[in-house]
């Protein structure tokens, strides 16, 4: 039977001489629970996790398009779309979005991800060439001012292909590379960084009772095969990053058990990216239906994510996260 081991991540200068640290950060660990399908989670010593699941949680993540994965990055989210869930509507012109990417550049980010296709739930479909049109002005525009990493947030080469050509360095596709089969093979052909998400089923209908045999393995594994399949193509895993997929085809319920166990994702051996930020789980929690006042809400997870040695927070709110942040660090 498979097992799966997620660190009890801990911080602090003094440690046992048994410590191990945690993807070559400040965190680091002496137990992890050890879970498998049909059991209860038990509390192992790192001494007995196997020596291939030890390295990946352990190793140093190397740099991704110049960032150190050693200390948290900030992802500011940048839409050049109607009909996204939270701020529709609002970068659809290239001044608008490129007043938004200074911003969020000056308060803290360190990633703009844009994106032409809104992945709410029950969102529609949009063809490759309308997206295009969104997105490479915004991608062309942004990077005529910053050297500063752009992401793409795309599931389509073609898409993927324009954006790389306007000056994105990451390709970040929410369909975890299921959505076009041509997205893998260009990815490594040009060897582009990437992001990995899980999402169960597509936008339309990702939400329409998303069943699971165990969520947390089922996301892991998922991932799991979907590296192996970027390796196969030639992708190094050191330009993998993953994404659990928090609200993509997931109750509340689902979120939660993935959120308590982030840090089993480091068993991947990839950098983790958290994307929670204003997402329906934190106004359902955090009694807040307006989506564009959960800031709070959004932070205080993100902060658990990052706890738990996420490498990447993926947010809307870029400056009253970058201020917690850097509180968060001066306490601990």
């Amino acid at each position: 039977m498979t097992s799966y081991y997620r660190p009890l991540v801990q911080h602090g200068p003094l440690r046992p001489d048994s410590a191990v640290p945690l993807a070559g950060q400040e965190l680091w660990f002496t137990q992890a629970l050890r879970f498998e399908r049909g059991g209860r989670p038990r509390i192992v010593e790192a001494a007995d996790i196997p020596p291939d699941w030890l390295d990946r949680l352990s190793r140093p993540r190397p740099a991704i398009a110049g960032l150190e994965m050693s200390q948290p990055q900030i992802m500011g989210i940048l839409n050049a779309t109607p009909d996204s869930f939270s701020d529709g509507g609002r970068h659809n012109s290239v001044e608008t979005a490129r007043a938004a990417a200074a911003d969020m550049l000056a308060h803290g980010a360190s990633i703009i991800d844009i994106g032409g296709e809104s992945t709410r739930p029950g969102a529609r479909f949009v063809p490759e060439d309308e997206e295009i049109a969104r997105t490479r002005p915004l991608i062309e525009a942004i990077r005529a001012e910053t050297r500063a990493l752009i992401s793409i947030d795309t599931r389509k080469a073609r898409v993927a292909t324009a954006a790389y050509e306007a000056g994105a360095g990451l390709i970040n596709d929410v369909s975890g590379f299921t959505f076009d089969p041509q997205l893998a093979p260009f990815c490594a052909g040009i060897d582009a960084p990437v992001c990995v998400m899980h999402m169960k089923g597509d936008p339309a209908t990702m939400q329409d009772d998303p069943v699971y045999e165990d969520v947390l393995l089922d996301v892991y594994d998922f991932l799991s095969e979907k590296i192996a399949h970027l390796e196969g193509l030639g992708l190094n895993r050191d330009r993998i990053i993953v994404d659990p997929g928090i609200g993509f085809g997931k109750t509340t319920d689902h979120n939660l058990t993935l959120l308590r166990n982030l840090g089993l994702f480091h068993g991947l051996g990839c950098p983790i990216l958290l994307g929670v930020s204003r997402k329906g789980t934190i106004g359902e929690i955090g009694k807040e239906p307006r989506k564009d006042a959960r800031a709070p809400g959004s932070i205080a997870v993100a902060l658990s994510g990052l706890s738990q040695g996420v490498q990447i927070i993926r947010v809307h709110d870029v400056a009253e996260t970058a201020q917690a942040l850097r509180l968060w660090s001066a306490v601990r």
